[in-house]
């Protein structure tokens, strides 16, 4: 999805995409017309669709057009969308300030070790999250649902990991959540943290913890062990 296609999805589009589902376009393909969309947008046939081709630039939808309306169904991106709405009226009328995911533990390919050494990151992971995290990374494959339910995530408050620049290279930003991890058996670990670069949206399906100490042993975690992430707002 292009930045531009993204900025022109705002609070109009996003009713009507909010009348698409509720009409039952997350379940699969469903007919619908310019005017249809219109009178329950009270607007123009003309403005009806603006706003869906918008949502169509920018992936939210897919749309096929017949002599007599269009088939439309919401995409993924869509559905995390509508999701971080959601997320955002929970927050206002509950008061949530946590997202839980789930998904099995999985090896990483050594990145996360080499990236936590760094001193740029260290001296920062020691004064905001207060603790120098083992090097290394526990890695979660996420479940579909979990997948779709990161996107809660935006709605609490991270811990920002700021971007810095050595002789050689620049480092980009990343962000923190506190984090407690239990496992399938009940064991629970409190005090880690979900890290993710700032801005990203490759492998959502996956998720890297960090911690003070080493969190598979701590837990006597082995590949393919079921485990649930409980995502928190900073204090």
């Amino acid at each position: 999805m292009s930045n531009a296609a993204s900025t022109a999805v705002g609070h109009d589009e996003l009713a009507v995409l909010k009348l698409l589902a509720l009409d039952g376009g997350t379940g699969g393909e469903m007919k619908i017309s310019c005017a249809d969309v219109a009178e329950q947008v009270d607007a123009s046939t003309q403005t009806a669709s603006r706003r869906l081709q918008r949502l169509d630039d920018a992936g939210y939808v897919e749309r096929e057009t017949v002599t007599d309306g269009q088939w439309i169904s919401i995409t993924d991106d869509g559905e995390q969308a509508l999701r971080a709405e959601y997320e955002d009226y929970r927050r206002i009328f509950e008061g949530a300030s946590s997202v839980e995911l789930a998904g099995t533990v999985t090896s990483g390919m050594g990145e996360g070790r080499h990236y936590i050494s760094l001193p740029g990151y260290m001296r920062q992971f020691e004064e905001r999250l207060e603790y120098a995290p083992f090097e290394g990374t526990l890695n979660v494959d996420l479940t579909d649902a979990s997948v779709r339910r990161r996107s809660a995530l935006e709605a609490l408050e991270p811990v920002p990991i700021d971007g810095w620049e050595d002789e050689e290279r620049t480092y980009g930003p990343a962000i923190c959540y506190p984090a407690t991890i239990t496992t399938a058996g009940g064991s629970s670990y409190e005090g880690a943290h979900l890290i993710t670069p700032e801005r990203t949206h490759h492998d959502e399906d996956q998720v890297e913890l960090i911690a003070p100490d080493r969190l598979r042993d701590e837990l006597g975690l082995e590949d393919d062990d079921t485990v649930t992430v409980t995502v928190e707002e900073r204090q």
